[in-house]
């Protein structure tokens, strides 16, 4: 069955390797087959780009443009929805170091508003270390979930780190007083909110998981975040979490000059993952296991954006069958499928996607050329 809401149109123009590229799908899911460095992530890059964040690999816009062009580039997409289609177009032009993001030919006020017509989600190689790696990742993967669920939360996180910065600055140059409590109160209500929307999304992710959807292919998580201050206290609401921050970060000062950085506040929680079945931390477990629930925790978290916004997120999926088994390869398409979206894969081998047979269309990459396949 085809999705109502599906990407029918991809073009892209001066894109990493790509002078150019045009896809014309028809809902389905989409397979990208070539070798290593022929341009497949790229086409999954630039589609991530028709979200708020700054795309899968988080590159500075600037940098996306084609070699030897003029450093403009440019993504535009056309979306099938229930309400008629919707052309959602981004780009960059030489000098700039943002982006512009155009809706139905009009300027859009800010980037969230492309999360009104789709939202993505997406895995790639270089997050199957994310159990093991540093805390930094698990929260960027983590903002990256609260994002897709509620568009405003990348602002947020943003302006925090905004906020923190300007902060240290002044520390670090015995600054004003006032400033600092001003700036401390902007980074408190950014802290709040953050906080907030990652508890929040946290609690209905975890609701969902326990409904125990496909637990015998792709396990179930227990997840949680390690609180936010040392003592253990969690205040219950925004504005005594705002308080709260206020004064600990006045009474601080000293710690926090001599430290060179801002040492309490959301950007030093972690993100714990368990293995609910084995009661095992994740980065305990095989590669196998923890390649699992990363998976399990990505389809479950779009079935919970579906839920609760009534758009289920485009899963943009790099190298995702090299490393399962042929079992649980047709437990993901059969997943995939349960999701009603539409999924963009890619692989250097096509045969890893032959179970999918006549549900995708498949596409053969090569020197930054894309060819539809028969």
């Amino acid at each position: 069955m085809i999705p109502s809401r599906h990407i029918s149109r991809l073009r892209l123009s001066h894109f990493r390797n790509y002078a150019s590229a045009a896809l014309d799908l028809d809902g389905r899911h989409v397979v990208l087959v070539g070798p290593n460095g022929a341009g497949k992530t790229n086409l999954l890059e630039a589609i991530s780009l028709l979200g708020p964040d700054r795309g899968l690999r988080r590159a500075p816009f600037e940098e996306l443009a084609a070699l030897g062009s003029d450093g403009a580039w440019a993504v535009a997409a056309t979306i099938e929805t229930a309400e008629g289609p919707v052309d959602i177009g981004t780009g960059g032009t030489p000098g700039e170091t943002g982006r512009r993001v155009r809706i139905n030919g009009a300027n859009a006020r800010t980037v969230e508003e492309m999360s009104d017509y789709l939202r993505l989600l997406w895995l790639t190689p270089a997050m199957d270390g994310l159990f093991t790696g540093p805390a930094g990742d698990r929260r960027r993967f983590l903002d990256r979930l609260v994002t897709v669920l509620i568009p405003g939360h990348s602002a947020s996180v943003s302006d925090y780190e905004k906020a923190m910065r300007q902060r240290n600055r002044l520390l670090e140059e015995d600054g004003d007083p006032r400033w600092l409590a001003a700036i401390e109160a902007q980074m408190a209500e950014h802290a709040a909110a953050m906080h907030f929307a990652r508890t929040d999304s946290l609690l209905h992710l975890q609701e969902l998981i326990a409904e125990g959807v496909d637990q015998d292919n792709f396990p179930a998580a227990r997840l949680a975040l390690t609180p936010l201050f040392e003592d253990g206290r969690e205040p219950a609401s925004s504005t005594l979490l705002e308080a709260d921050l206020k004064a600990r970060w006045q009474e601080s000062r000293r710690l926090d000059r001599a430290a060179g950085r801002t040492l309490a506040g959301p950007h030093r929680v972690d993100f714990e993952v368990v293995h609910a079945q084995k009661q095992m931390p994740a980065a305990l477990g095989s590669t196998g296991e923890q390649k699992a629930l990363l998976i399990g925790l990505i389809l479950a978290h779009a079935r919970l954006v579906g839920r609760m916004t009534g758009i289920t997120p485009f899963l943009l999926l790099d190298e995702i069958a090299a490393h399962l088994d042929p079992g649980r390869r047709a437990a993901l398409f059969t997943a995939l499928d349960g999701l009603g979206t539409q999924c963009i894969m890619t692989g250097t081998d096509p045969l890893l996607f032959e179970a999918l047979g006549q549900r995708a269309q498949v596409y053969a990459v090569k020197d930054g050329r894309v060819n539809r396949e028969a």
